[in-house]
């Protein structure tokens, strides 16, 4: 039932009292799972206790334990901290609160690495996307050594198992507030899309999602052995053994300052020490982009695909690490070649087709990370797959096309502060029209406006004029990669995003 200053739904664990915000209705921080700490500590999620009464759905719930952004990177993305236990919590925008609207569904994940974001980002509003006809649904999830810890003594990717119990709350509850379970898109960004395409693969979420958006992020599976090692060195650095037991029993905030120290030197580009979602026999049986590429996983599953064109920058421009990978020079495109396990034919083409060391190394790791599994996954199905690139440069310095650029124009919140850090003032509104137009028909339909991936390599590009198809864009990048392969007589090892 809906009123018009506090709408109120029913969900399968008590009814919940939103608002009426710009014309739609919003519930904010209802619990889908409970509160992971005390016994539950690094543990499945179970489901949330029941309550009487309406609970207020005001405000943002609390959000999942992280250690600040360094100030380098705090100029330009937001994160806001909300405290408190309850932090498995999910927001709601919905133009009809009420179980007879029956429509489409997008549920966010947010990016961040896996140690950092929530639903509080004020980037990711929501309200446009009610405001054109979807419900939009966006979670947290446990992170870094919460949620991404590996030990002996408990199950591995539990902030992964969060977002299957999102799921698993949408199919039984997004209908009373307007949804449609049946038309659900799951969608991410960086470490957001590595998720949904775990969860795309994952054989507990058949079913829960018809469609799924990755944006700058590839499915994949991290090495075990490092994420371990990540596990290990925090565990050095607070002298406890490395099991779930020992963790559990220290202070959140101290286990978050000994994740940002053993963290700090983690880059895209450079490597190092990180957490990722693994193969655990369980949620993730096997790698997710080859269960997705050679196996049956999310078959008719509609995919929507894309990157910025200049990823990179964001990982380096903070900090200036821009101008020091440009002086290592031919140091940092050795690094380069190691960190994607490609031969010197693969680096020479791409210092022959970018300017500066800097360049050609992020566009050589991009493409690793990023691109290629893309195109791969792109390839595996074709007539279901669409893709695309964002182009717009930042109106700030040295920022390009760069990493989470995209998301204000996305969420058509260009308007914020918070979009602002990173694209400056005056951006598009129209390059806002198309792009959030784009993800709105895809969540619709299936078909966001432009063609579907076949042998042509179609890739519809955002922000370099109007927007237009362009065909076989980075086709001749690739071609160097197959070369590299059938010329040392193996394969290259799938990327590892970090």
């Amino acid at each position: 039932m809906t009123g018009r200053t506090h709408p109120v739904v029913s969900t399968p664990y008590g009814a919940v009292r939103g608002r009426y915000e710009h014309g739609v209705a919003v519930f904010r921080g209802i619990p889908y799972v409970a509160p992971p700490f005390g016994p539950r500590r690094f543990r499945p999620p179970v489901p949330p206790e029941p309550w009487d009464g309406v609970r207020d759905a005001g405000s943002f719930g609390p959000t999942a334990p992280k250690p600040p952004y360094s100030e380098a990177f705090a100029q330009y993305l937001s994160d806001p901290e909300i405290p408190g236990d309850d932090c498995l919590n999910l927001n709601v925008w919905t133009p009809e609160p009420g179980p007879g609207a029956r429509l489409p569904v997008l549920v966010w994940l947010h990016g961040g690495a896996l140690t950092r974001g929530s639903s509080a980002v004020p980037v990711y509003d929501g309200r446009t996307f009610a405001r054109d006809g979807l419900v939009c649904v966006s979670i947290n999830y446990r992170l870094g050594i919460e949620g991404y810890g590996l030990f002996p003594d408990a199950p591995a990717n539990a902030g992964l198992r969060d977002q299957l119990a999102a799921l698993e709350w949408v199919r039984e509850s997004i209908a009373a507030f307007g949804g449609d379970p049946g038309r659900v898109t799951v969608a991410g960004q960086s470490a957001g899309a590595i998720s949904a395409g775990a969860l795309l693969a994952a054989p507990q979420a058949q079913g829960l999602y018809r469609r799924a958006v990755l944006q700058s992020g590839a499915p994949e599976a991290s090495d075990r052995d490092k994420v371990r090692r990540m596990v290990r060195r925090m565990a050095s650095r607070l002298r406890i053994p490395a099991t779930a037991e020992a963790f559990a029993a220290v202070d959140r905030d101290q286990l978050l300052r000994a994740q940002a120290d053993v963290g700090r030197f983690s880059s895209p580009v450079l490597g190092g020490p990180a957490f990722g979602i693994v193969v655990d026999g369980d949620v993730v049986p096997r790698d997710p982009l080859e269960a997705l590429v050679e196996g049956r996983a999310a078959l008719g599953t509609g995919l929507m695909m894309g990157w910025t064109r200049d990823e990179y920058r964001l990982w380096l421009v903070p900090g200036g690490l821009l101008e020091r990978v440009d002086r290592l020079g031919a140091v940092a495109l050795a690094g380069a070649r190691a960190r994607c396990h490609c031969g010197n034919e693969v680096v020479r083409g791409y210092r022959a087709m970018h300017a500066g060391a800097a360049e050609t190394v992020g566009q050589l790791v991009t493409d690793h990370l990023l691109r290629m599994p893309m195109h791969r996954l792109a390839d595996a199905r074709p007539g279901s797959s669409y893709v695309y690139e964002f182009a717009w440069p930042s109106h700030l310095p040295d920022l390009g096309a760069c990493h989470a650029l995209e998301l204000g124009f996305v969420f058509d919140s260009g308007d914020t502060p918070d979009s602002r850090r990173l694209a400056g003032e005056g951006a598009p509104q129209e390059l806002a029209d198309e792009m959030h137009g784009a993800w709105v028909r895809f969540a619709e339909s299936g078909d966001p406006g432009w063609a579907a991936w076949d042998a042509t390599h179609p890739v519809r590009v955002f922000g370099a004029g109007a927007a237009h198809t362009a065909y076989g864009p980075l086709d001749a990048q690739f071609d160097l990669w197959k070369d590299d392969v059938t010329l040392r007589g193996t394969r290259s090892r799938r990327p590892v995003r970090r």
